[in-house]
């Protein structure tokens, strides 16, 4: 008989980390193991969405998954224990051992050891080949390749299985968890995904390629019998029976984005001030760097240079890169920029910040600005990265939008809004001519930043804009 002290030995808790500064919940977006499945130390066993962005946990210890304490979508304070691990399963195998029939002796002892509730079903099918020998092989096959992807490793997938679908035979699709995300955010169903990479893993090309299809067969793909399961339920909102109403819980990234929006604009008094400039000369400037060795391997776009722009009006006005401190009655200045980007994600708007950009040459600013980018649109971004910024960039202008009124990043003493730069006729040496404008706006806290220092960080940059020389000279 197993005793109580044998029995906590066992089992070990991994309790829902603070995975951020500060943060007290989290939301448990998906389950990458199942009750059974083998884990290793290191390997990522769920990604959870805390206020601020998505992040896989993974587990410190090796054993086996005893329990799942919470489903997908149950938002967990931090603290909470959110799984359980049994770290000594060889002390309960005694008891698990089957009587087997004559006949399952001759089965090979040295057979790779498989997972609870995939290892039962693969021997039993093989020791009883009058209930479907044909069915038994591919059976066995599927669950071990369904076991090896549980579990990281690569175990080849079995060829017997046709290419329906990414579900192997009732199992879970195979498919790395970067791919599940992406799934999860079209509303594809991995089940109905035919698998196109080795061992028959789901790829994010496949991803892409079922959701083509889906936009436009929508009522097919509910009725399809391949997935029972309609497209509706991965929906984060709830319909109405009318359909005239789509309820959407506000959780995660959304809930933090509405209470610090709603901080923000009631507690900072904002100011935002307009300016039109001809950035013909930066446009040109932003083709030639794109052609220079200097700058090879890196992107190089009108965003750059506006960023370097910000960068030097800030030197040129060093007061505006501060924060007031309600609690101490302090106004904190700043002597580094890290300077914010606002990025549009599937979960909402985030502002990942780049650490120290005033100490960076253009190249290692435009090097930092792609990366910055390329994780905000993985979904990627850390916490960490989103701490700590000063001033952001908000550049409206992709979506076609001349200009805003952008609302302060809590903490922050300024931000810049950039619109769309269109050919329009402009004055330019006396004669009017075709010549590509745009609209900045600057937004900051009128507590710390008075008008005369705001016009003039704003007139800077589209003077810097206007004559993009002026990096130099005024640098």
């Amino acid at each position: 008989m197993t005793t109580m002290t044998e029995t906590s030995a066992r089992f070990r808790e991994f309790k829902m980390p603070d995975v951020g500064e500060g943060l007290t919940e989290a939301e448990i977006l998906k389950w990458f193991v199942q009750p059974g499945d083998t884990v290793t130390d290191g390997q990522v066993v769920c990604e959870v969405e805390t206020a601020k962005a998505a992040v896989e946990l993974p587990i410190p210890f090796d054993g086996v998954v005893h329990e799942l304490r919470f489903p997908e979508g149950t938002t967990v304070d931090v603290g909470q224990v959110i799984i359980a691990i049994d770290v000594a399963p060889a002390a309960a195998a005694p008891a698990q051992e089957p009587v087997e029939a004559p006949e399952a002796e001759a089965e090979p002892k040295g057979r790779t050891p498989v997972l609870v509730g995939y290892g039962v079903a693969e021997s039993s099918t093989k020791r009883r080949p009058r209930k479907g020998a044909a069915a038994a092989p591919e059976a066995a096959a599927v669950a071990a390749a369904v076991q090896a992807e549980l579990n990281g490793h690569g175990a080849p997938a079995p060829a017997a299985v046709p290419p329906q679908s990414g579900a192997p035979a009732g199992g879970r699709p195979l498919a790395k968890p970067p791919v599940r995300k992406l799934a999860k955010d079209l509303g594809i169903d991995l089940a109905t995904v035919v698998p196109t990479g080795k061992d028959g893993i789901i790829t994010r090309e496949d991803v892409h390629a079922a959701a083509a299809p889906a936009a436009a067969e929508a009522p097919a793909a509910v009725a399809s019998p391949v997935a029972p399961a309609p497209a509706v339920t991965e929906a984060p909102g709830v319909v109405s029976d009318s359909a005239r109403e789509t309820r959407i819980p506000v959780k995660g990234v959304r809930k933090a984005i509405a209470q610090a929006m709603v901080g923000s604009a009631f507690t900072a008094p904002h100011v935002t001030e307009f300016v039109t400039v001809d950035v013909t000369r930066t446009m040109k400037l932003a083709a030639e760097l794109k052609e220079d060795r200097d700058m090879a391997g890196v992107r190089v776009n009108p965003l750059l240079i506006i960023a370097k722009a910000l960068l030097v009006a800030i030197k040129r006005n060093p007061e505006v890169n501060a924060a007031w401190d309600e609690a101490n009655q302090e106004i904190v200045q700043k002597h580094y920029v890290n300077l914010g980007i606002a990025a549009a994600t599937p979960r909402g708007l985030i502002v990942p910040n780049i650490k120290d950009a005033h100490d960076k040459t253009l190249p290692q600013l435009a090097e930092a600005l792609g990366e910055l980018v390329a994780t905000a649109r993985d979904g990627k971004t850390s916490p960490a990265a989103m701490a700590g910024g000063t001033v952001t960039i908000t550049n409206v202008g992709v979506f076609g939008v001349d200009t805003g009124t952008p609302i302060l990043n809590p903490g922050e003493s300024a931000i810049l809004a950039v619109g769309a730069i269109k050919l329009q006729p402009w004055v330019h040496k006396g004669k009017v001519k075709p010549r590509q404008v745009t609209t900045l706006a600057l937004s900051f806290d009128h507590r710390l930043v008075d008008g005369e220092l705001g016009s003039k960080v704003l007139a800077d940059v589209a003077a810097i804009l206007e004559q993009p020389k002026r990096l130099i000279t005024w640098a």
